[in-house]
């Protein structure tokens, strides 16, 4: 089971847990991602490119589902406005391991942040910026590549 969603509503972690573990695999991992405050953050605002997000969480979702064997994932995104402390991101996994679930998770969050097609916007009091994604997490990401094409 993949499950994709992108929305500009409030993620139910509730629900979409309950969705996973009915799966009834031995072992679920998640990630949750909040908006942080950093360096004083007073708003976070997604967007995306509709069609062509869903189909790059799809994809990253398949492969990770097929290389882990995973019983089921869920990626959840929101778009729109969003303040610190709301969610923006849900990942689960479900496999019959903990390892797999584990593993599948980080790697499906490690690639999203580089690889979906999502444009952020930061305001600081009056100032409003883009955000790029980091160095940091194009190197997490690549680490994911290296450990898929190895099957």
């Amino acid at each position: 089971m993949i499950r994709v969603l992108v929305s500009p509503e409030p993620i139910d972690v509730t629900t979409e847990l309950a969705r996973i573990e009915a799966l009834e695999a031995g072992a679920v991992a998640t990630f949750t991602g909040i908006v942080r405050a950093d360096d004083g953050v007073s708003l976070l605002d997604l967007e995306h490119y509709p069609g062509a997000t869903e189909t790059a969480l799809e994809t990253l979702a398949a492969e990770a589902v097929a290389h882990w064997r995973l019983t089921g994932a869920i990626i959840v995104h929101r778009i729109g406005a969003m303040r610190p402390g709301e969610r923006i991101v849900l990942v689960a996994t479900a496999a019959s391991h903990r390892a797999a679930a584990l593993d599948a998770c980080a790697c499906l969050i490690d690639r999203l942040k580089t690889e979906a097609p999502f444009w952020k916007r930061e305001t600081r009091g009056r100032e409003t910026r883009w955000v790029d994604a980091r160095d940091a997490d194009h190197a997490a990401a690549d680490r994911w590549k290296t450990t898929l094409s190895d099957q």
